[in-house]
């Protein structure tokens, strides 16, 4: 978005939190702690704030080292950047890389990452992304896993093959 790179060259927001963006307001999420008091809100605006507002690279780096339960939620989140998914794309949690696989902003070296991955749910996730590369598609789809095999044959127009 615009406001992110306007926001990135201001050192972030200004203090009170919410950023006007021509049509639409959006708030920063400033600390680790709020971005999990907002995850695990019952309150369904601020669980959505958890999933769609952006936050300082600091606060995502943060959240994963102290919040370890919460690394996949910070995958899930709409505005996290690509250097968070590139941290979170090598973690030791399966479920975790998984999430990232489902992304589709990655770079082209991690879709390559991915699609390697020792897990197959990794690599049927990276099979069903969007915007896998196609040569990719075509090496996941002679892919020792049934289940990334199928994934990536039925992508490709080829179920069942």
């Amino acid at each position: 978005r615009v406001c992110s790179a306007l926001l990135a060259d201001v050192g972030g927001c200004p203090a009170g939190r919410s950023v006007d963006c021509s049509e639409s307001t959006f708030q920063m999420i400033e600390s680790a702690e709020e971005f999990v008091r907002l995850r695990t809100s019952e309150l369904r605006d601020e669980y959505l704030q958890a999933a769609e507002d952006e936050a300082p690279l600091a606060v995502w780096r943060d959240v994963i080292e102290r919040f370890p339960d919460m690394r996949e939620w910070v995958v899930l989140n709409k505005t996290v950047p690509l250097e968070v998914l590139e941290v979170l794309a090598s973690d030791a949690s399966a479920s975790v890389r998984a999430a990232v696989a489902d992304k589709r902003k990655l770079s082209q070296a991690l879709f390559q990452l991915l699609s390697s991955d020792v897990d197959e749910v990794v690599r049927q996730r990276i099979a069903y992304n969007k915007k896998v590369p196609p040569n990719l598609l075509d090496r996941l789809a002679e892919d020792p896993s049934p289940l990334v095999r199928e994934a990536a044959r039925m992508r490709l127009g080829r179920a069942g093959a």
